[in-house]
C-alpha cells in the first residue's frame, strides 16, 4: 500500500485564508498527507497559531505563518516569498480566501465590488502570477476554491457571483498559460458550511431539499478533493470539480 507521506513529503504548499473552516481543513489534510505548510491569513492570528502548533504537533518546524491583506496587490509576492524563504521551494498554491455577502441590484456600493472582486478574482490572480516561476521550477499546481454559483448565479449575490465565474474562467485560462509544468484546476463547494452571518432555519432545509443526497457536505469533502487534484490527479488540468451533493443537477 502506497504511503501518502512518501509521495508529498518535503513538498510546500501556500494557502490563503489558511486559519478557519474550509481553509483549516485543507490545511490539516495537506499536512496529514506529508506536506510543509505556509499559513496565510489576515485577522484571525490567533486561529492561525493555534493550526500551527496543533500540526507542528505532529511534525515540527513544519508549518509557516504569514499575515497579509490580499487586497494590497504590491504585497502579494512576499507571500510567495514566505514559502521559498522557509522552505527553499513552493509546490502548490491554494487559492482558498474569500468574501462573501449580499449585494442586492441598487443597493451595490463601489467598495462592496472592489472587495468583493478582489478577494474572490483580483488577489487569486496576482497571487497566482507571483507564484509562477516558483511553480514552474517544482512542476507545481494551482487550485482555486470556486463556488457553484459562478456559473449559477444565487440571489442578491451579483457581485460575488460574477467574481466566482471569472475565477473558474481564470482556472481554464491559467491551466492554458502555466502549462506544461504548472497545473492549474478548481473545487467548487455547494453546501458544506452555512455562512458566517448565518441563515434561517427554513432557509438550509430549502437549500440541502435541492440536492440529490438531501444532506450538507463537511469541510473534509472539499480538502480531500483538493488532496486529490493535488496527488492523485497528474493529467487533469484546466478543471473545476463541482463538490455539492448533486445540487447542480437539479433545476
Amino acid at each position: 500500500m502506497r504511503d501518502d507521506r512518501e509521495t508529498l513529503a518535503g513538498k510546500v504548499a501556500l494557502i490563503t485564508g489558511a486559519a478557519q473552516r474550509i481553509g483549516a481543513e485543507i490545511a490539516r489534510t495537506l499536512h496529514q498527507a506529508g506536506m510543509d505548510l505556509v499559513l496565510h491569513y489576515y485577522r484571525s492570528a490567533r486561529a492561525a497559531d493555534e493550526l500551527k502548533r496543533e500540526l507542528e504537533s505532529e511534525r515540527s518546524e513544519s508549518v509557516g505563518l504569514v499575515q497579509g491583506d490580499l487586497h494590497d496587490t504590491r504585497a502579494l509576492a512576499r507571500l510567495v516569498d514566505a514559502a521559498t524563504d522557509q522552505f527553499g521551494r513552493l509546490d502548490l498554491l491554494v487559492n482558498n480566501a474569500s468574501t462573501f455577502y449580499p449585494t442586492p441590484l441598487g443597493e451595490v456600493s463601489e467598495a462592496q465590488w472592489d472587495d468583493l472582486m478582489g478577494t474572490n478574482l483580483k488577489a487569486p490572480f496576482f497571487l497566482a502570477q507571483a507564484a509562477a516561476q516558483a511553480l514552474r521550477r517544482t512542476s507545481g499546481c494551482i487550485v482555486n476554491l470556486v463556488d457553484i454559483h459562478g456559473e449559477r448565479p444565487l440571489k442578491d449575490h451579483p457581485v460575488y457571483s460574477m467574481a466566482k465565474s471569472g475565477n473558474a474562467m481564470m482556472v481554464r485560462s491559467l491551466a492554458r498559460e502555466l502549462g506544461p509544468e504548472v497545473r492549474v484546476n478548481g473545487v467548487a463547494p455547494g453546501a458544506i458550511l452555512w455562512p458566517e452571518q448565518g441563515l434561517s432555519e427554513t432557509a438550509q432545509h430549502e437549500i440541502l431539499d435541492r440536492t440529490a443526497l438531501k444532506r450538507p457536505g463537511a469541510p473534509a469533502d472539499i480538502a480531500r478533493t483538493v488532496l486529490f487534484l493535488v496527488r492523485d490527479a497528474p493529467y487533469i488540468t484546466g478543471q473545476v470539480i463541482t463538490v455539492d451533493g448533486g445540487r447542480s443537477t437539479q433545476h
